[in-house]
């Protein structure tokens, strides 16, 4: 094609898109927003100024997903974030257990576009803005880099999770960038000058071994680290990625203006940290390994704030302060850095756990001073302290989901985000986000809606749990303390049994304990204690604490350390059991026991974490009452992941064709079925560089079959491994009986079912 040849000037190709709600960046907050979004049924424009979504977590940073699990090591039981979030680390588990972050990048593409209400602009930079009055946007520019558009989009409302906030910046919300001062939420973790303001930026490598002699010659600007970085000591050979999140600067500049100049340093940084492994004559393991990747871009941790109608602070995490308007939740600890990140003498790091989860409020996503603008990701209504636990990304994609669903209410309520809020809109507001998955502490699904709610609901066989059995066990020395947590009935303790081994003459300490809080997972109150003798050999104890429960909750079953006795464990698990450890967890500032500096407003407590599996089994315990925690009525009790108990129906291991049956007075037509499965929701599921031994969660109902009343199957599944299972029949049905089939996951885990939801229209 033939083009002119000159003119005095030319613009770049424009296109005009319209939306019911644009979000800028393309994280996980925003992508699981667009997701979320799409499904409710709004028009989703997702902007991304990367070629790739994901930000920290994608090929191009290479950071892996946590939020409240925080990589297991802390009380924080059966706490993974659960909606959007939850459906992608599940998927890249299944895909992806090797965590390759470019599969993760496949995966995140591929979700957004089966959407078709998400209109995805990838290498897309939004730079401009108008308002249509001072309080309100009313569209945004942005250009692509790759085709050369600049695109003019248009909607009602607006979400920034940019990560920078450049929305919020260019509209002029009111915003904070460093640390709110000790007495401005009474904030005993405010640090001082010294400590700094800002965390920084950090950037990753990749080293692979070649079988062979590799060498390297660094660049001019590679730093001599052990010259000029205080911790080159503890540099190690074969640790890369995201391992090295302590290789961080940017905390003394502008995190945001400054950010090329701190990448810079940081190459400088990381192209050192390689000079010196491969030719400091240190590392003769490292002589046949080789740089396979380094980052382009750095992983940023904080930069602006945005101001809501409430800001969270230390208080409200530590303390597990709920709010009327809560709609998600975090449990990552207070992690701050120091400002001068590799470069300074201190500890890289400075790690406060709180006792449990904490809520997050709906007055902390949007601005209070523009009127259609939403906030998600790390850029919330946050102190500076707060933000060192809610920055992490499961908890800022779970913040994303929230957004969404805030977005399609006010569409339908045809209101603006704080109206939300201010009109009484709440209940609907978590009712709706729970609906999506979306577990909120101290909440319960209440739906007229779902049809279970009127259903007679019996089952083929419940599991009334008497014990583990006693065949094939583990013996493991108890070495560090160990905990069974079992869930028991209102009323006298039973008595527990089993057997174990000593290596001579010793005395083992027992002590059942429960959380002072309720839902919590802490075992800081002894109830009773028994200190039994043991002689050489085996010995088969009984536990009889005489002790009264006055409600149905969990209690650990605690044995103190000693490396003279063994356990008894089983292969067998079943969901909402768990043991757990008091171990250390050294990634997040886990030693057994949180000690806190005297005046910095943090509980002092011991930490009782699982182990991972392969490792993780059971205590073979024995009671001499069965429990009767796993009854069918669980399914709609409008809690889907165990907390004061399983809230799960658990099957008999040895029906061998458990079913639950939903039977109507009359016929009622469904056409929409929603089951929530076991994905253990006490697994991380990180996402890139540690690799996990198992593809599907083994408490996840891997084939399933649903009958109506007739005995005809309307729908059936095999090899499912997802948490949520959203039916959509092709017809609807009417009937007055249906029959949900099961199977057992396999022989060592009987089959369970969270949840059964039915609806007769779309919702």
């Amino acid at each position: 094609m033939i083009q002119e040849a000159e003119i005095d000037r030319r613009y770049s190709r424009k296109v005009t898109l319209s939306a019911d709600l644009v979000i800028t960046g393309g994280g996980l907050s925003g992508t699981c927003a667009a997701i979320t979004a799409a499904r409710q049924g709004l028009k989703v424009v997702l902007v991304q100024d990367r070629p790739v979504l994901g930000g920290n977590a994608s090929s191009e940073v290479r950071l892996w997903i946590l939020g409240a699990t925080s990589h297991m090591g802390n009380n924080n039981r059966w706490s993974r974030e659960g909606g959007v979030i939850d459906e992608l680390l599940v998927e890249n588990m299944y895909q992806n257990p090797e965590g390759n972050p470019i599969i993760l990048d496949m995966i995140l593409l591929d979700k957004v576009i089966q959407e078709a209400n998400i209109t995805l602009l990838l290498n897309t930079a939004v730079y401009e803005l108008e308002k249509a009055d001072p309080d309100t946007i009313r569209s945004l520019k942005a250009f692509c880099s790759q085709n050369s558009t600049t695109y003019h989009l248009e909607a009602p409302l607006f979400c920034d999770a940019s990560g920078d906030g450049i929305i919020g910046f260019l509209a002029g919300a009111a915003f904070r960038m460093g640390a709110e001062a000790r007495e401005a939420f009474d904030e005993p973790m405010a640090p001082d000058a010294d400590y700094g303001e800002l965390l920084g930026h950090s950037l990753y490598f990749y080293s692979k071994d070649t079988g062979k002699p590799v060498k390297f010659t660094a660049p001019s600007f590679a730093i001599d680290v052990s010259k000029e970085i205080p911790r080159f000591r503890n540099f190690k050979a074969n640790e890369h990625g995201c391992q090295l999140w302590w290789v961080e600067h940017g905390g003394r500049l502008d995190t945001v203006h400054d950010t090329e100049r701190i990448k810079w340093e940081l190459w400088r940084v990381v192209y050192g940290i390689w000079d010196y492994i491969k030719n400091s004559g240190k590392f003769p393991e490292a002589e046949t390994m080789t740089l396979e990747w380094v980052g382009m871009i750095p992983g940023k941790r904080e930069s602006r704030r945005f101001e809501g109608d409430y800001m969270l602070s230390q208080r409200d995490l530590i303390e597990q302060r709920t709010h009327p308007d809560a709609v998600a939740y975090g449990g990552w600890s207070i992690d701050l850095h120091p400002a001068d990140g590799v470069f300074s003498e201190r500890q890289p790091c400075n790690q406060w756990h709180s006792k449990g989860v904490f809520q997050i409020p709906y007055r902390c996503l949007y601005s209070r001073n523009i009127k259609n603008l939403f906030f998600a990701g790390r850029i919330i209504s946050v102190s500076h302290v707060a933000f060192g636990a809610t920055r992490v990304m499961a908890t800022s994609a779970y913040v994303g989901q929230a957004v969404a669903v805030a977005a399609a209410l006010c569409k339908r309520q045809g209101v603006l985000p704080r109206a939300l809020y201010e009109q009484g809109h709440m209940v609907q507001l978590q009712r709706e986000l729970m609906k999506t998955g979306q577990y909120i502490p101290g909440l319960v699904l209440t739906d007229d809606a779902d049809l279970v709610a009127r259903a007679r609901l019996t089952a083929s066989s419940t599991l009334a749990f008497s014990g583990f059995r006693r065949e094939n066990l583990r013996w493991k020395s108890l070495d560090i303390g160990a905990a069974q947590l079992v869930p028991l009935n209102a009323g006298a303790v039973p008595v527990f049994s089993l057997p174990v081994r000593a290596s001579g003459n010793t005395a083992l300490v027992v002590e059942l304990r429960v959380s002072s809080r309720k839902g919590g997972f802490t075992p800081d109150t002894v109830l009773a204690t028994e200190s039994v003798a043991l002689a050489p050999g085996m010995t088969d104890l009984e536990l009889d604490f005489k002790a009264v429960l006055e409600e149905a909750q969990y209690v650990f079953l605690t044995f103190l350390g000693n490396p003279e006795v063994q356990l008894p464990y089983t292969d067998q698990r079943i969901t909402g059991l768990l043991s757990v450890f008091n171990g250390v967890n050294k990634k997040v500032s886990n030693n057994g026991y949180q000690q806190p500096p005297v005046g910095s407003g943090v509980d002092e407590f011991e930490f009782w974490c699982p182990q991972r599996r392969p490792e993780g089994q059971n205590i073979a315990i024995a009671l001499a009452d069965p429990q009767l925690a796993f009854e069918p009525d669980n399914i709609r009790n409008g809690v889907d992941r165990p907390v004061t108990g399983p809230n799960a129906w658990v099957a008999d291991p040895k029906d061998a064709d458990p079913y639950v049956s939903l039977e109507w007075d009359t016929p009622e037509t469904i056409s929409r079925i929603v089951l929530v499965f076991d994905t253990d929701a006490d697994h991380a599921m990180e996402s890139v560089l540690m690799t996990h031994p198992e593809r599907v969660m083994p408490f996840c109902v891997r084939n399933y079959r649903i009958a109506d009343a007739a005995g005809n199957v309307i729908y059936q599944k095999t090899n499912n491994y997802q948490t949520r299972n959203i039916i959509v029949l092709d017809e609807p049905v009417t009937t007055d009986k249906l029959m949900i089939h099961v199977g057992h996951p396999s022989d060592d885990v009987p089959a369970a079912l969270f949840a059964i939801r039915c609806y007769g229209g779309v919702q």
